[in-house]
């Protein structure tokens, strides 16, 4: 995922930052809501992480403006203020989650993987395409260089989610609570779904999985 962290105290913006970046996803940060609307306003956000104290004013105005907008960006509220009004303010201002602080990192990447699926399911499926590459989600079928590849159900899963963001690298750990739902108790499993598409796609082709040491794993052109 591609993260914006909106909030105003260093250590805990960093801890984030460093914690979320570890786990293979994308951050920026900002510290007030003026920062965090020009991040916005370039696109290419997966979910973000607002605070309610800022310089600027309350991160609950951001998010209602967000909603106003119609736009249904995942939004993950961290903040000290943590009585049941606060929660439900944060709600009524479009919030889709409310974590108070302090809080368990490990907390916030799953509930952020959580919104972030749940976003996913409520759009309207679409053929995605890269390269020779390409997967029709109305028939469930993966073709390369128009050719249909036969894969197993997790195998056309892996397309699905390498295609909607060529390019980006995805973690292990996002990978597999994207294609099984949760977090898999061996790796083993995703090198074998891995495996399959792989020797599917064969070494022909101009489209490739590649693993990025340390990171994860991302669609690319040859």
């Amino acid at each position: 995922m591609h993260i914006l962290i909106v909030e105003d105290d260093r250590l805990i913006a960093e801890n984030l930052y460093d914690f979320l970046e570890a786990c293979g996803h994308q951050c920026d940060f900002s510290a007030t809501l003026t920062g965090a609307r020009k991040l916005l306003a370039k696109g290419g956000i997966d979910a973000l992480i607002l605070d309610r104290n800022l310089p600027d004013g309350d991160g609950a105005t951001l998010s209602r403006a967000l909603r106003n907008e119609g736009n249904s960006l995942p939004i993950l509220m961290l903040t000290a203020k943590d009585t049941l009004e606060d929660k439900l303010a944060g709600f009524d201002a479009g919030a889709d989650d409310y974590l108070a602080k302090p809080f368990a990192l490990k907390e916030v990447e799953a509930r952020l993987l959580s919104l972030y699926r749940r976003a996913a399911g409520k759009v309207a499926p679409v053929a995605l395409t890269f390269g020779e590459l390409a997967f029709d989600p109305h028939t469930q079928t993966v073709q390369l260089a128009g050719q249909v590849l036969s894969l197993p159900p997790k195998s056309l899963r892996l397309v699905e989610v390498l295609l909607q963001s060529p390019g980006r690298v995805f973690s292990g750990r996002e990978l597999e609570s994207l294609i099984w739902g949760h977090e898999q108790t061996s790796s083993d499993n995703l090198r074998s779904v891995l495996h399959t598409v792989r020797k599917a796609m064969g070494d022909a082709h101009s489209v490739e999985i590649v693993n990025v040491h340390g990171l994860g794993y991302k669609l690319v052109s040859r």
